[in-house]
């Protein structure tokens, strides 16, 4: 049955097309802006004169970060930290919250209350530290896993999903003689494709974002994030940019318009680190919305 669209629904509509395109370009120029800088000459970067397009075109800013010291290590420690923490996350989460929204699990309120008050209060930054050192966890690529193996916030969403299946299913599996890990793994877990991969989504970019738990335990560069390094890097660029500056000045053949100046190396870097996020994003975002609007409908 075909529907006669109303002078109404035309208006409607085109007021829809022209406020969404309006809220996509609001999302998509902010990166736009931050790739032509990076890629345009730096002296104009320098001076706030690239807004639209791209002039002095080259891409020796990503060829100089390329260059860093380390930066493949550093590359395997986030890629690795991202993936094995997603999904020790995701396991340790999903079958913590499952077992809270069992009604027989022995005195789930108060396990559960005890898991989400970690939420709200911390020793702080010393004493936990000193926790981190007694466990052995200093230089330690385990201390990238083992403190967010339990993530409160994806516990909530998980237990509050799951309890909004219907318990006739587990019911029939009761029937069928399954036991607690085969629902789990057989039925809890497929069904929960949406939430699981909203909670990857929020693990694996706080994984790879994460640099102030390198700052603070590791002082061995070969645990050493790529964020951290990147950070490292920025902190050094002032000088770097001011000493081929002086090269210059001083009549060595230097181009200006590729040397790394403070505004271009932080725009690199900006787009270094978003850019696998970017890419992996998009394939999990059909799950996002639907994933956590689940898993708020209750308390």
């Amino acid at each position: 049955m075909k529907y006669k669209l109303t002078t109404g629904d035309y208006v409607f509509n085109s007021i829809n097309y022209v406020v969404l395109t309006l809220f996509t370009l609001t999302c998509v120029i902010p990166f736009y802006y931050l790739f032509i800088n990076t890629i345009s000459d730096n002296t104009l970067v320098t001076k706030g004169l690239i807004v639209w397009l791209p002039q002095g075109i080259h891409f020796a800013n990503y060829i100089q970060i390329l260059k860093i010291d380390g930066l493949f290590n550093s590359v395997l420690v986030s890629v690795g930290r991202t993936v094995l923490g997603t999904v020790l996350t995701l396991v340790g989460t999903t079958f913590l919250g499952y077992a809270f929204s069992r009604p027989e699990f022995w005195k789930r309120k108060i396990w559960y209350r005890f898991v989400l008050i970690t939420m709200y209060f911390n020793a702080g930054i010393i004493p936990w530290y000193i926790n981190m050192k007694n466990l052995g966890l200093l230089n330690n690529f385990l201390a990238y896993i083992i403190p967010s193996i339990v993530a409160p916030f994806s516990l909530i969403l998980f237990k509050t999903y799951v309890e909004s299946i219907p318990s006739s299913l587990e019911e029939s599996a009761d029937m069928d003689g399954a036991g607690y890990m085969t629902k789990y793994a057989r039925l809890i877990m497929p069904l929960s494709k949406p939430i699981v991969a909203t909670l990857a989504v929020f693990s694996a970019v706080g994984q790879w974002n994460s640099f102030t738990d390198t700052l603070f335990l590791m002082t061995d560069p070969k645990y050493y994030s790529l964020q951290y390094m990147l950070y490292q890097y920025l902190n050094e660029s002032n000088a770097l940019a001011d000493s081929l500056r002086q090269a210059a000045a001083a009549g060595s053949q230097v181009n200006l318009a590729t040397v790394l100046t403070p505004t271009g190396v932080k725009m690199t870097i900006s787009m270094v680190v978003v850019i696998p996020i970017l890419c992996v994003y998009p394939f999990l975002q059909r799950y996002f919305v639907n994933g956590i609007m689940l898993g708020a409908v209750k308390g």
